[in-house]
């Protein structure tokens, strides 16, 4: 998230108030007060009008693409609509799940200087985003209207329907936002501090509106001042990065370009509507399921009965628990929040330092950002053209040789602890935790094999784990709590639309940093580097471990991406090679504090204060590094296992 995600905050989950994490904050916890009885009325209508569709369309996903996967391969006979359907749905539920997160306090935010302020500036701040958002949902209100009217010309060769019923998502989403937005600004109960807001963004507007006839005159600068200036502010002021990204790409095209702003609104459906991203949510609520039906738990049980009497096993239980929960959900958040609850009471009660876990744990988030079925992944593939079967297949061993540099540490930071090993637990005991962690264990076997064979498109494939993981837990685990359910269909929604909404506003801003000629004038500098394509790697690592830390992987991902990875092409460079590179750098800058939003979504996770896992986590970077700038080195490690 910012993409990590799950049950404890992340990128698109947390509370507002953790420190570093993301979200603007809920109506009810503003600052000002209790909301008002119409306030909190309208809020609560608002919220159904977003949440049940929203839980309903994830449900509608998963059956329309499983009942395709089954037609085709059972009864050999492919259902062609489903696709079609399947797109339809997929941007009604962006949109529905962007509301959702919106009103949740869900949408990613760098809150890192936010936090730092006192509380009366806090709130101010907490405005702006606000103010901010709702200013560039009135602005995108009518391209997007003008865009779904557009769309009744296009007919579905399918279904045979308007593409109007899929494109009339955007005006209506963000006419939801939009009042979503408005009901918090008006039940605002510090009437100054809420003018104070207002003012700071219309003058901020009023002044580019006044300079319009300059910048059309600055050509390419115009970049900077946009989207380095304005980008930069919005963000470091707290406001969304999705609402940072739009309201920057629409001045710019506004203002400074005679490009008609529909455009802002076209490039945003383009960007959100690669039927590949349709694994993001279904993976989110895969990711879910496996802590819900105590999957996660029962392969991190048998590993810490394996290598629990080891001095320091409990710290390699971990690392090596993250990766293969990575395996089954793609979510770092899922992940962290399976495995820390049953891991950290024992490791505590063998004297580990609250600290030293955190720190491990965030490294471990870290480690496990190219562990298939990844997020990041999906969406590198779906930017680049990149084979998603490749990248799946090329993440296994770069997360592996990221986990043994870990483990190094671990090592070496066990050898002078002076606390004894646990007790050795019987082999009869571990082969019966191995026993039972079987089903859950065979899980990402499972999902693979369905990719490989061709049971399954790597979109399809998560709808195949969820029935797999739904049957284990009713038949196997007896873990199976309906009442869950809903709740988890509501955030799978809000995560999934929170980064969704991200990868809509940055490829419009990419979309506009190459129509400027910028993308022309990059590729020229960095062809030019020297050291060639060595030189080309260590700008690209340095660079996203920057972006990492600041956007996070997904944004910085979509937006850098299409530009950077043509010119790793043209140096000889492997694109899954470096596209491993690019991922392992961007999750050492997530999860590194004091900006990786990912550290605090682990803090948040463990209930441990952000501090006490700053010094303790510095050995565990510069092993991250270290493995970082070995893919680097040995391609073999990257692309060793392709066809």
């Amino acid at each position: 998230m910012q993409q990590l995600q799950a049950h404890l905050p992340l990128p698109g989950e947390r509370p507002a108030h953790d420190p570093g994490t993301g979200g603007i904050a809920p109506a009810q916890d503003s600052g000002a007060g209790t909301m008002p009885a119409w306030a909190a009325r309208a809020d609560r209508m608002l919220g159904h009008a977003a949440e049940v569709p929203a839980a309903l369309l994830v449900l509608a996903e998963i059956g329309v693409l499983f009942s395709a996967v089954a037609s085709r391969y059972v009864f050999h006979q492919p259902i062609v609509w489903a696709d079609e359907l399947a797109s339809i749905l997929f941007l009604w539920l962006a949109m529905f799940g962007a509301a959702v997160a919106f009103r949740r306090g869900g949408h990613m935010r760098m809150t890192a200087f936010v936090d730092k302020a006192s509380p009366r500036m806090r709130s101010l701040l907490d405005l702006v985003a606000v103010v901010a958002a709702f200013v560039y949902l009135l602005l995108v209100a009518h391209p997007a209207w003008e865009f779904a009217s557009e769309e009744r010309m296009v007919t579905l060769p399918a279904l045979d329907i308007s593409n109007a019923w899929r494109a009339a998502a955007l005006p209506v989403g963000m006419a939801l936002l939009a009042a979503m937005a408005g009901v918090r600004l008006l039940a605002f109960q510090d009437r100054r501090l809420l003018l104070v807001a207002v003012a700071a963004v219309g003058a901020v507007v009023g002044a580019l509106v006044l300079l319009q006839p300059v910048l059309g005159e600055l050509g390419n600068l115009n970049l900077l001042i946009f989207f380095v200036g304005i980008v930069g502010a919005l963000v470091f002021a707290g406001v969304p990065i999705a609402f940072a990204f739009g309201l920057a790409t629409f001045g710019y095209l506004s203002l400074a370009t005679s490009t008609p702003t529909i455009v802002v609104i076209g490039r945003m459906d383009e960007g959100m509507s690669h039927l590949i991203l349709l694994a993001v949510p279904l993976f989110v609520f895969l990711g879910l399921l496996i802590e819900m039906t105590s999957m996660a738990r029962a392969m991190v049980q048998f590993l810490a009965n394996l290598l629990g009497h080891v001095r320091g096993g409990l710290s390699y239980v971990l690392i090596g628990a993250m990766y293969l929960v990575s395996g089954i959900s793609g979510s770092k958040a899922a992940d962290m929040a399976a495995v820390a609850p049953v891991l950290f009471p024992e490791m505590k009660q063998r004297g580990a330092k609250d600290g030293e876990m955190v720190a491990l744990l965030s490294a471990s988030g870290a480690q496990t950002e190219t562990i298939p079925p990844s997020l990041v992944l999906i969406t590198v593939g779906s930017v680049t053209g990149i084979s998603i079967a490749d990248l799946f297949t090329g993440g296994l061993l770069p997360g592996a040789v990221l986990a043994v540099m870990l483990g190094l540490v671990v090592w070496w930071r066990s050898r002078a602890d002076g606390r004894s090993a646990a007790a050795r637990v019987g082999w009869p005991q571990v082969g019966r935790s191995l026993l039972i962690a079987a089903p859950a264990l065979a899980l990402p076997f499972v999902i693979r094999a369905a990719v490989v064979e061709g049971v399954a498109t790597a979109t399809e494939v998560s709808t195949i784990g969820i029935v797999y993981s739904v049957l284990m837990g009713l038949l196997v685990y007896r873990r199976f709590d309906w009442r869950r359910i809903g709740p988890a269909l509501v955030e799978t929604a809000s995560l999934s639309g929170a980064i969704l909404l991200i990868i809509g506003a940055a490829t419009g801003m990419a979309w506009s940093l190459t129509q400027s000629g910028f993308s022309r004038q990059l590729a020229e500098a960095m062809t030019q580097l020297p050291g060639g394509a060595a030189g080309f790697m260590v700008v690209s690592i340095l660079a996203f471990i920057v972006l990492g830390s600041v956007l996070e992987g997904i944004p910085a991902i979509v937006l850098f991406g299409p530009l950077l990875f043509p010119i790793a092409r043209q140096l000889g460079i492997h694109e899954v090679q470096y596209a491993m590179v690019v991922v392992l750098a961007m999750g050492i800058g997530l999860f590194a504090p004091p900006f990786g939003v990912g550290y605090y979504a682990a803090c948040a996770i463990s209930r441990i204060h952000p501090n006490a896992g700053i010094r303790p986590i510095l050995g565990y970077l510069v092993a991250l590094v270290a493995g970082t700038a070995l893919v680097a080195l040995l391609p073999w490690i990257s692309i060793g296992f392709l066809d």
